[in-house]
C-alpha cells in the first residue's frame, strides 16, 4: 500500500497537503471510507480513513498508529553539493532508502556549488522515504561553511574520506557497530591539505571507503551503506 505524507497530525482535523490529496483523488482514486497510510516523519505509522476527497484537500481521521523505534545508531553524511544538482538529487535519493539520519551540505576550498534548492531536496527525500516505506524523514541542513561544521560538537565518531597514502585507514575497519557518526564528503577535487589538517585537530579520522577513487555521490552513498551494514552483523 502507498505511504502518504503528514508531518502535523493532530488529534482535531487532519488534512493531506495539495500534492498528497491529488495523488490521492486522481492517481490512486480512492474513495470515501477507502484506508490510507500515512507517516508524519518523526517515526509514527498511521492507518487512516478517507472522509473527504477534496483533491486539493483531502481530509482523513485517525484509526490506528503504530510508532517506530528509533535504530541504536545515527548516520550523518556531511557532503559538498556536486556542479550537478541531479547527482546530488541521486545520492540524497539512495542515502535515505539506506537509511540517513541527517544530510548536511558544506562548502569548502574546492567546492562547485555554493547553493542549492532545500525544499527540493526535501521533497526528494520525502518521497523517498515514502517509497522505502520509512517512518522518519532525515533532516537536511545546508549550505554550512566547512569551518564551521569541523568545529561543531558531535558525541561519536567522526571521519573524513581521504585517500591517505601514509594511513590507508578503512572505514569499514574503524567505525563501531551502534554509535553515532559524522562523515565528511568533499567535493571532486577533495579536501585541501589545510582542511584535512583542521579536521585531525577536531578529531576527526580520515577514512578510505575503498581502493579506487569515487565521484562524491558515489562515496556518499558508499558511506552510507558501510556504516548501515556495520550495524547489521
Amino acid at each position: 500500500m502507498p505511504l502518504f505524507f503528514s508531518p502535523g497530525i493532530n488529534d482535531v482535523e487532519n488534512c493531506l497537503d495539495i500534492e498528497e490529496s491529488r495523488h490521492c483523488v486522481k492517481v490512486l482514486r480512492k474513495k470515501t471510507g477507502d484506508e490510507i497510510d500515512i507517516t508524519d516523519g518523526k517515526g509514527n505509522i498511521f492507518i487512516a480513513e478517507l472522509i473527504d476527497l477534496n483533491p486539493k484537500k483531502c481530509q482523513f481521521k485517525v484509526i490506528s498508529t503504530q510508532s517506530i523505534k528509533k535504530t541504536p545508531f545515527s548516520i550523518h553524511i556531511a557532503i559538498a553539493p556536486t556542479k550537478n544538482s541531479d547527482r546530488t538529487e541521486w545520492f540524497i535519493e539512495k542515502a535515505v532508502e539506506i537509511g540517513v539520519d541527517k544530510i548536511t551540505f558544506f562548502q569548502s576550498a574546492y567546492s562547485e556549488r555554493n547553493r542549492i534548492n532545500i525544499e527540493r531536496f526535501r521533497k526528494k527525500a520525502i518521497s523517498a522515504m515514502k517509497q522505502s516505506i520509512r517512518a522518519y524523514l532525515p533532516e537536511l541542513t545546508g549550505v554550512e561553511n566547512l569551518n564551521e561544521l569541523l568545529s561543531t560538537d558531535f558525541s561519536g565518531q567522526k571521519f573524513i574520506a581521504y585517500l591517505d597514502p601514509e594511513s590507508p585507514k578503512y572505514l569499514k575497519d574503524l567505525a563501531k557497530a551502534n554509535g553515532n557518526y559524522i562523515i565528511l564528503i568533499g567535493p571532486e577535487g577533495g579536501f585541501s591539505p589545510e582542511e584535512i589538517l583542521q579536521a585531525r585537530n577536531n578529531g576527526f579520522q580520515t577514512v578510505k571507503l575503498g581502493n579506487h577513487r569515487l565521484r562524491t555521490e558515489t562515496a556518499g552513498i558508499v558511506a552510507c551503506s558501510i556504516l548501515n551494514t556495520i550495524n547489521q552483523t
